[in-house]
């Protein structure tokens, strides 16, 4: 290949303006590919950790109540208008035995037992319904990150301790120190000190949730020695619906994953993957017909340069190369400066642009950027290669 690299990068010499202009074209179609793909998956990053932030990758809890009819007779049909069965706060069977079976589960990294359940918040006169959370905070703050969303006091939910959110602390006027009644209903209530504020970020949980320990959330609801959910954390993300089904298989517990409680945000989430392949193609198009374009006119201007080396003795097979290796070239050293013009314009917005999230660089991007636009620019060279190795070396001199 030595010849047909020889005589490839001396075409590309001659024809300086040409192979500038293509050079430029596949640079910014590249650095477009680089900047768009790593603001897409940023983007995507920043809200899914967001979104996990507040919420487990999946929930497990007791399966959900039916009706239960008894069967009709024989050679009777029955006909049954039936109204959904009212779900009361119930706790899962057996849940230790369960949870030691989800720690041991390949695939998740973390499990917490959890009691959830509604009660009334009081300070004075003011009364605001509010979701009671009991935790352990050792095993909870391996799948909710609370520590990190604390603002004022600390996170403390044993003796009496209690964590609420910021809103609910406006409008309860509430401070770290100050005391709050909590009411479960049927005469279960205790008062419970205020050791810390949180902020999610999301005014329904900053506004409803308070953490308490999880002997006394057993005691305010009625289910001493029970829980109501287990919250997961699974190693792949996007695994964990797999994981889920996997896990109520196992338990035959009612297991959730993120994915189906946020399928709005799925959705949202495979059209802009869709919107960003699609705008990869199209630029790998467009920069695929500007190397076609440039060397259909380079095999006519060079069309007597052929019909010479055609009857010099070199091959047709040699030919189709000189051509293909221009393409492959231009590929390379344009997606090579577009590469780096990309990273220039990531580095800029993460520097410069609005902070409202960062765009990493995946790892992956300018190596699978670059050789999109090298396949391209081979692919592309093709048809003029063909044509180029298909010359009659007399009929090449004579009209030339």
């Amino acid at each position: 290949m030595w010849i047909e690299t020889t005589l490839a990068l001396r075409f590309l010499r001659q024809g300086k303006a040409q192979t500038t202009l293509i050079l430029v074209g596949i640079a910014v179609g590249v650095a477009v590919i680089v900047f768009v793909t790593a603001l897409i998956s940023g983007l995507q990053a920043n809200i899914i950790a967001r979104t996990l932030g507040t919420q487990a990758h999946v929930r497990v809890e007791a399966p959900r109540e039916l009706n239960r009819i008894a069967p009709a007779p024989d050679g009777v049909r029955r006909l049954v208008l039936e109204d959904p069965r009212a779900q009361a706060l119930r706790p899962i069977d057996d849940w230790p035995q369960v949870l030691a079976v989800l720690d041991a589960l390949p695939g998740v990294t973390a499990a917490s037992p959890v009691v959830s359940g509604p009660a009334f918040g009081r300070r004075g006169e003011a009364v605001q319904s509010v979701a009671l959370i009991g935790m352990e905070p050792a095993r909870y703050l391996r799948v909710i990150p609370l520590d990190q969303n604390m603002l004022e006091g600390r996170l403390s939910v044993g003796s009496g301790d209690a964590v609420i959110g910021r809103q609910l602390a406006e409008d309860l006027g509430l401070r770290v120190g100050g005391k709050l009644r909590l009411d479960a209903g049927d005469g279960r209530e205790a008062i419970v000190n205020v050791a810390g504020i949180f902020a999610f970020g999301v005014r329904e949980l900053d506004a409803r949730y308070v953490y308490v320990d999880l002997k006394q959330a057993q005691s305010l609801l009625g289910l001493p020695g029970g829980v109501t959910l287990i919250d997961v954390t699974v190693a792949e993300l996007f695994a964990a619906d797999r994981v889920a089904a996997r896990i109520g298989g196992l338990t035959g517990l009612r297991a959730e994953s993120w994915m189906e409680t946020n399928a709005q945000l799925m959705n949202a989430i495979r059209s802009q993957s869709l919107s960003t392949r699609m705008i990869s193609a199209f630029v790998a198009l467009s920069v695929a017909l500007g190397i076609a374009s440039v060397l259909a006119v380079s095999v006519v201007q060079r069309t007597r340069e052929i019909g010479i080396l055609r009857a010099m003795g070199t091959r047709r097979r040699q030919m189709l190369s000189v051509f293909l290796v221009q393409g492959a070239v231009l590929g390379l050293i344009g997606s090579a400066l577009g590469a780096f013009g990309g990273w220039l314009l990531v580095a800029a917005f993460n520097t410069f642009g609005p902070k409202l999230f960062f765009i990493p660089m995946p790892p992956s991007l300018v190596p699978a950027a670059m050789a999109l636009a090298t396949v391209a620019g081979v692919v592309a060279a093709a048809v003029p290669a063909s044509r180029a190795s298909r010359l009659d070396p007399v009929e090449a001199i004579r009209h030339a």
